[in-house]
């Protein structure tokens, strides 16, 4: 029998989280409401925000841009992937963004869900309001600390590898 009960979220609804590397999370779907299938979260973000480079060990990545423009790197390959567009990262592949237009607006999903909620949790609080401000100020060492206890989630490899100008 499937223990699984179906769920409705509509805009706005879930679960509002200010991310130590960004970002402002809503929470769409936790790993615990999918039997652990995946994790499903809605972030925004302004310009400049950039990830470290990185890679999830035991979880794949779907993204998928509802509004605005990023500038991915999986693998040391460079693309740039605006609204409607997505990228797919395998388990174990290096990659890093930065956000290029004015602000960007994205639907990210990991699978299985229950390796990435767990850092997402540790590296992130509760957001008081849906302000923009302030949320793209990156906390290193919280990110460093929450990836060291969650190892199967996340592996920092290296700074953005945007420090050079983005590709035009």
């Amino acid at each position: 029998m499937n223990s699984l009960i179906p769920i409705v979220r509509n805009a706005g609804e879930g679960d509002k989280q200010s991310f130590a590397g960004g970002g402002l999370q809503l929470w769409k779907l936790l790993a615990e409401e999918t039997g652990g299938a995946f994790f499903l979260l809605e972030d925004r973000m302004t310009q400049g925000k950039t990830t470290p480079l990185h890679a999830h060990p035991e979880a794949h990545e779907v993204t998928y841009i509802i509004d605005g423009e990023i500038e991915i790197e999986i693998d040391g390959e460079r693309s740039r992937v605006g609204t409607g567009g997505m990228t797919f990262v395998p388990k174990g592949v290096p990659h890093a963004f930065v956000v290029v237009s004015e602000q960007a607006r994205l639907i990210a999903i990991q699978s299985p869900g229950d390796v990435g909620q767990a850092f997402y949790r540790g590296a992130s609080d509760p957001a008081a309001d849906e302000s923009l401000e302030n949320v793209d100020n990156v906390d290193i060492p919280r990110l460093q600390a929450t990836a060291m206890q969650n190892p199967r989630a996340i592996t920092l490899l290296g700074p953005p590898p945007f420090a050079t100008t983005p590709m035009s």
